[in-house]
């Protein structure tokens, strides 16, 4: 008999807060203010002026004519701690490596090396008497890399 007395009391305490909240929460929002206007915008092709006064930025910074060894070095030199760790070194190498593993166990067997070197000597040897003359030859040199034309910023 107690808990249900109890029970009916917190009841009634707990709807008690609950319209005292509700009423509290309705007085404010009568009260609220309307909502603001959205400012008139500048037409879409007008460009914003200011005027920075005496501010200045800071100097941009000098470049440095690297050498080429310098060019070189940076180029493996990946997070440019001025060491070239080992994994540096062969990552640049990667590429190359993954084109010879043709079945892409990450080890190169000879078949999978045999087989680039034979393709590429086939594709250089035009007239198919299984021998290079130095014009062929030629053919199987590394190609230049690609140099990207001059900045005329």
């Amino acid at each position: 008999m107690n808990k249900l007395v109890l029970g009916g009391v917190l009841m009634l305490v707990l709807v008690g807060i609950g319209l005292f909240w509700w009423q509290g929460r309705a007085a404010v929002e009568k009260a609220a203010p309307p909502p603001t206007l959205q400012p008139e915008l500048p037409a879409p092709d007008a460009l914003p002026i200011v005027d920075p006064g005496e501010l200045k930025g800071p100097a941009p910074p000098e470049a440095t004519e690297l050498t080429r060894e310098e060019q070189r070095f940076f180029r493996y030199d990946r997070n440019r701690d001025r060491r070239v760790t080992r994994n540096e070194m062969l990552s640049t190498r990667s590429a190359a490596f993954r084109k010879l593993d043709k079945d892409g166990n990450n080890l190169l067997d000879f078949e999978e090396w045999a087989v680039a070197t034979v393709n590429r000597f086939e594709s250089a040897d035009a007239d198919g008497d299984n021998e290079l003359d130095l014009v062929e030859f030629a053919r199987t040199a590394p190609k230049p890399a690609r140099r990207s034309p001059a900045c005329r910023c």
